[in-house]
């Protein structure tokens, strides 16, 4: 991402402006969209909603409930034309949001500081509403008015397929790209929870939060670009088998014996019958003796379970249409490093009851496994 991530002082002030206190409870969406794009081209969109993101993140950067509404609005208005909402680079921010974590919600706490607050159901309202049908009279409230709206039987947007398409978008990064955390940490000390202590004796005042922001956003290396993940170590191999000699060179030794599998990259039409049967297991039930074939070919190479063209998102048709295959393909997946994607997928997946008595089979498969690997 290198420096492109900076904002300069010009933009981070064209920013505020835009989500000011003054501005942002009077003006419709509408206008702070208007007004948004008079300032920033579709280039610095990404640059502007990672900082909005960071913002988001720390309540007290963004004090007033409007000025957060307005952001989030923001996030969603940038990409309004790409379709569907999970191309949207910061689709994950919206389910975070609507289907936010439960542990330590009541009390207000959070287990991770990058974690959003929790926004109120008139908020979660007017983002579903975003994601699943935005209209012209939307786009003409205030933010003061979205808050103040009564949305007590008021249907929130299901956002299972959007996690769906998000998790098969993510199984495709690599693990560590996963795994990092923000730098920015808040002090929660002399953090405001609310608007009303912004600016009180004792509490973060406007000029330390506009200094804050500043070197958050426009230094050489702005913090917004940072991030901490593990470390990545690689063990290294013995120097010397002998003095004069490396083992990874010249292997001589009986216990250094090169393996080769002879069948990579050899074309198999056995692969390609595994294939056609899974293409038809995701459309449809297979009958007893495709379903059988299907089987003891993965049971005679269980890599072939790596290429018959399961991914996360097929999963759920594969469960419905098959479920004993889909049982046997997933304990072959046991040791695969994207296990954790299907089981994602899973759980949020909507089951008969039939299918879910065949997943407890499967569960006590798992542990079967899982005891005979500790004897």
């Amino acid at each position: 991402m290198g420096s492109n991530m900076a904002l300069s002082m010009k933009e981070l002030a064209s920013l505020l402006s835009v989500l000011s206190e003054d501005a942002t409870p009077s003006q419709s969406f509408e206008q702070i969209a208007t007004s948004f794009q008079h300032y920033f081209q579709k280039q610095d969109y990404f640059k502007v909603g990672s900082a909005l993101v960071l913002l988001l993140q720390n309540r007290d950067l963004l004090p007033h409930p409007t000025q957060k509404l307005a952001a989030i609005f923001l996030l969603y208005e940038m990409y309004r034309v790409d379709q569907p909402i999970a191309a949207n680079p910061f689709a994950s921010v919206f389910v975070h949001l609507l289907n936010p974590p439960t542990e330590n919600q009541e009390a207000g706490q959070y287990d991770f500081h990058w974690a959003i607050p929790a926004i109120s159901p008139a908020e979660k309202y007017f983002l579903s509403q975003l994601i699943s049908s935005p209209s012209k009279e939307l786009y003409k409230k205030t933010p003061t008015q979205i808050l103040q709206m009564d949305v007590g039987n008021m249907q929130n947007f299901d956002v299972s397929g959007l996690m769906l398409a998000l998790t098969e978008r993510h199984s495709e990064m690599p693990a560590m790209s996963k795994s990092a955390i923000p730098v920015v940490v808040p002090d929660p000390d002399t953090k405001p929870t609310t608007f009303e202590q912004f600016g009180k004796p004792g509490v973060i005042n406007p000029d330390v939060q506009r200094r804050s922001m500043e070197e958050l956003f426009t230094s050489n290396k702005p913090p917004v670009e940072n991030c901490m993940r593990p470390e990545f170590i690689r063990l290294a191999p013995p120097l010397h088998i002998a003095e004069d000699e490396l083992c990874w060179l010249n292997p001589t030794d009986v216990e250094y014996n090169i393996a080769w599998d002879t069948t990579m990259c050899v074309s198999s039409s056995v692969g390609a019958e595994v294939r056609r049967l899974m293409a038809k297991a995701f459309k449809g039930p297979l009958t007893l003796p495709q379903q059988q074939q299907l089987l003891d070919e993965l049971k005679k190479d269980p890599k072939l379970v790596y290429h018959i063209g399961l991914t996360p998102t097929k999963l759920p048709d594969l469960v419905e249409n098959n479920p004993i295959v889909a049982i046997e393909v997933l304990l072959k997946l046991m040791q695969s490093n994207q296990i954790t994607e299907y089981f994602s997928v899973l759980v949020i997946m909507e089951m008969s009851i039939w299918i879910s008595e065949g997943l407890k089979y499967f569960s006590v498969l798992v542990n079967m496994e899982m005891s005979f690997i500790d004897q």
